[in-house]
């Protein structure tokens, strides 16, 4: 151990707090906003990701959940950011992708042409509940998917992230 006096001490603590206290190195700093950068750069990359659930036979809703899936689409592609979105229907709100009840049929083909991050899922247990009903094949459509449950679909989407709306 070295022997100092009391002036040497105390320059030793002042040293010791300057180097603690003083500011990190160019070299630091550096290293710190570019990993900062990183950070950021992935997390502006990451996909935005919207699923809408449509679940009722109302013209109304039907409109509000395209409205809002088309001004989401929008926002993404005018700030540059990727973006997935599907409207999921089942029960009532089948009828938004029916080809033959659908009051939105025209909104629809033309988001699918115009709008790539906007897709229809329609459940397959409704369809074939309404089949049973009505007796007759439901035709939807053209461009819209079935998957067997919209309500599965729904939660796995939430479960894998994705935001939930019901309009």
């Amino acid at each position: 151990m070295i022997a100092c006096n009391g002036t040497a001490r105390a320059v030793l603590i002042s040293v010791v707090a300057l180097l603690i206290a003083s500011p990190p190195s160019i070299a630091q700093e550096k290293r710190q906003a570019s990993a900062q950068t990183s950070k950021r750069t992935a997390a502006e990359t990451k996909a935005h990701r919207l699923v809408l659930q449509v679940n009722s036979n109302d013209p109304a809703t039907m409109n509000l959940a395209l409205n809002n899936a088309t001004n989401v689409a929008q926002h993404y592609k005018e700030i540059g950011e990727p973006v997935e979105i599907e409207i999921v229907t089942f029960g009532p709100g089948l009828h938004m992708l029916r080809d033959d009840t659908s009051p939105v049929k025209a909104r629809i083909k033309e988001l699918t042409l115009s709008t790539p991050a906007i897709s229809f899922k329609a459940c397959g247990n409704t369809q074939e509940n309404m089949k049973k009903a009505e007796n007759k094949e439901i035709s939807l459509i053209s461009d819209v998917s079935v998957v067997k449950s919209g309500v599965v679909r729904v939660m796995e989407l939430q479960e894998r992230g994705w935001t939930y709306v019901r309009p």
